[in-house]
Parts: C-alpha cells; sequence; structure tokens
C-alpha cells in the first residue's frame, strides 16, 4: 500500500510513530499505570484526534476512493477506533496486542511442528513441555535451567508442585540447598 499512497502512508506513520515515542518515554520514566495514563492523555490524546480528524476528511472529503486499499484501511482504522485508542481510556491499557500475537506465533508454531508426533501421547507431551517453557520465558526464567532442575529434584517436584513453578522455583532450590549445607 505504501507504494501506491506514499503520503497518506506517512502521514498516519508518523502520528503512530509519536504515540509510540510517547509510550517509551512514560516507559522510560517508570510511570504508573496512572501516571502513564495522564502523560497519554496530555502528549498522544491531541495527536489522535488530529490523525482521527484527517482519517475522517480523507473519506467525507471524498480525497480518497472508499473501496480502494487505502480506504478500506481508513474505514478499518475508523470503526476500530475506540478498542485502537483504548489506552487513551484504561489505566495500564496496552498501545498494541503484540505479546498476545508473539504468543499466538508460538502456539502455531508448535502446531505446525506437533503433526509430526507419531502419538497422541508423543502430541501431549509436546505440548506440556512447549506450556512449561512459554510459562518460563513470560516469567523471565531460562526454560534449559527450570527443566534441568526439575529434573534433578524429580521426588521434591512430585511432594510439593507448587513449590517448584517457574516463578518460585529458584527460591525453592536456595532452599534446599541451604538444607543440605
Amino acid at each position: 500500500m505504501v507504494p501506491s499512497f506514499p503520503a497518506e502512508c506517512r502521514h498516519i506513520l508518523e502520528a503512530l510513530g509519536t504515540v509510540y515515542h510517547h509510550d517509551a518515554e512514560a516507559r522510560k520514566q517508570g510511570l504508573s499505570p496512572d501516571a502513564r495514563l495522564t502523560y497519554h492523555q496530555t502528549h498522544s490524546r491531541p495527536v489522535l484526534e488530529e490523525l482521527h480528524g484527517w482519517l475522517t476528511r480523507q473519506l467525507d472529503d471524498h480525497l480518497v476512493e472508499p473501496n480502494s486499499r487505502l480506504g478500506q484501511a481508513i474505514r478499518d482504522l475508523l470503526t476500530h477506533w475506540s478498542p485502537l485508542t483504548l489506552f487513551l481510556r484504561q489505566p495500564g491499557a496496552p498501545l498494541d496486542n503484540s505479546l498476545c500475537e508473539r504468543a499466538l506465533k508460538k502456539a502455531i508454531l508448535h502446531r505446525k511442528n506437533a503433526l509430526f508426533y507419531k502419538t497422541s501421547n508423543g502430541a501431549h507431551v509436546g505440548d506440556l513441555s512447549m506450556s512449561l517453557i512459554h510459562t518460563c520465558e513470560r516469567e523471565g526464567v531460562n526454560p534449559f535451567a527450570y527443566l534441568t532442575a526439575l529434573q534433578r529434584h524429580a521426588d521434591a517436584m512430585a511432594a510439593n508442585p507448587g513449590a517448584w513453578l517457574p516463578w518460585n522455583y529458584e527460591d525453592t532450590l536456595a532452599a534446599t540447598a541451604a538444607a543440605t549445607a
């Protein structure tokens, strides 16, 4: 679409780039969700109000053919404007759903790879392993170190599984090491 509508695409991307810059600044400052909301309401809302007006004018003033790819993209943006700008109304709302998309990509890749399991049980084990690995990654835990610790402490894990969850297994390892020292 950019080669066909370079000026229009540039205008939209620059406006959105400004909003993402504001969000990066809010993160850099370590703002709380409420303070981030206020920051975006002050800095990003005017940018998005101008963009909304510009998008609306493109269609209302027939500056863009409504059935063109750009016209359809503008209609989609305007149709979804409220959820796309939720971060201007709800503390803690993300600018986009990149986190969800990354998680879905992993699930889709796993589903594609799962076609090569030879048995249902093999697929089940693969599903459990991928779930553990993705949970570790989400919690900032090294999946290999975690799964290795589970294997080394299988009996202790079986006796108290809650102590060996990815977000607290390191404390359990430390307590185990301290008890045996």
